[in-house]
C-alpha cells in the first residue's frame, strides 16, 4: 500500500468510492472493511498502551466494590483477595488493560461498525438508526454505573455466607470475570426498552399490546432480575428491576404516541394482529 493509501486509511476516508449506480463492488467492500478492522484494531493498541499507563488507578477502581462489601463485613467474616500462579499478575495486569481499552475505544470501533452499514441503509433507515446509537450508548452506560453501585451490596451478601471460623479467599481472576458479568449484564439490561421501541417503530409489536401485556412483562422483569443478580438481597434485585420498568413504561407510552401517530392505535384489537408477528 501506498504512502497516500496508509494517510487516506487513518484518516478515514473511503479509498474506493462508490460507484454511480450507487453500488459498490464485492470486493470494494471487503478492502473497506479491513480498512476499518485496521483502523480500529491502531484505535485499540493505542488505548491499551495508555490503560496500561493507568494500570495503579484501574486496578483501584476494580476492587473498590469488593474492599467497600469487606468494610462492610467488618469483623464478622475474614476475606482477603489473592491472585494465583506465577504469571497471575502479569496475566492480571493484560486482561484488566485489555477490557479498559476494548470499553474506552468502543466509541470509535461502534462507529466504525454504524459507518460501514450505514451506505446500505434506505434514508428513514438512517435516521432511525442515529437515534439508536445516540440513545444506546448512554443507557448501557446507565447500566453498568447502577450494576457498579449496587456491586458492593451483593459482595457483602455473598461473602456473608462464608461459615463462621473460616476465612474466605476471593482470586481475583474470578472475581474480575464476575464483575464484567454483572457490568455487562445492568448494561444489556439497560437496553431492553430500547429495542421494544425498535420493534413498535418497525411494526413488529404495538403499544396496545405492550399494554395488554405488562402485568406479565412486570412480572418477567423481577423473574429477570432475581436471576441475572447473584447476591439474594431484594436490594440488587430491585436496583436492577425498578429502572427496567420504569424505562419500559416509558417505552410503552412511546409506542402508544408513535400509534397513534401513525393512525394505528384506534383500529388495532386487543390481540397480536399478524402485522405485529411478521418477521423484520
Amino acid at each position: 500500500m501506498s504512502i497516500a493509501g496508509v494517510v487516506d486509511l487513518l484518516r478515514g476516508r473511503p479509498h474506493h468510492p462508490v460507484g454511480s449506480d450507487g453500488r459498490m463492488a464485492l470486493a470494494d467492500h471487503l478492502r473497506e472493511l479491513r480498512a476499518r478492522l485496521i483502523r480500529s484494531a491502531i484505535f485499540l493498541v493505542i488505548a491499551f498502551s495508555v490503560a496500561l499507563f493507568f494500570y495503579d488507578q484501574l486496578l483501584d477502581l476494580v476492587l473498590n466494590p469488593y474492599n467497600d462489601a469487606r468494610v462492610q463485613l467488618g469483623q464478622k467474616t475474614e476475606t482477603t483477595a489473592y491472585v494465583a500462579g506465577a504469571t497471575g499478575p502479569l496475566m492480571l495486569q493484560l486482561k484488566l488493560c485489555g477490557v479498559a481499552a476494548i470499553v474506552v475505544s468502543s466509541p470509535y470501533w461502534l462507529y466504525q461498525i454504524w459507518a460501514f452499514i450505514v451506505p446500505g441503509l434506505h434514508a428513514h433507515e438512517k435516521k432511525w438508526s442515529r437515534i439508536f446509537a445516540a440513545v444506546a450508548g448512554p443507557l448501557f452506560i446507565l447500566g453498568v454505573l447502577t450494576g457498579y453501585y449496587v456491586l458492593p451490596k451483593g459482595l457483602e451478601v455473598l461473602i456473608g455466607f462464608t461459615p463462621a471460623g473460616l476465612q474466605n479467599l476471593v482470586e481475583f481472576g474470578e472475581y474480575f470475570s464476575f464483575l464484567t458479568r454483572m457490568l455487562l449484564v445492568f448494561g444489556i439490561a439497560f437496553e431492553i426498552p430500547l429495542f421494544v421501541i425498535m420493534l413498535n417503530l418497525a411494526g413488529v409489536v404495538s403499544g396496545k399490546a405492550l399494554g395488554r401485556y405488562r402485568p406479565w412483562i412486570v412480572l418477567g422483569t423481577f423473574i429477570f432480575a432475581a436471576v441475572a443478580t447473584p447476591s439474594t438481597d431484594p436490594f440488587s434485585m430491585l436496583m436492577l428491576a425498578l429502572p427496567m420498568l420504569i424505562l419500559f413504561f416509558i417505552a410503552e407510552a412511546i409506542a402508544r404516541s408513535v400509534d397513534r401517530a401513525r393512525g394505528r392505535g384506534g383500529n388495532r384489537t386487543d390481540q397480536w394482529s399478524d402485522d405485529e408477528l411478521s418477521p423484520l
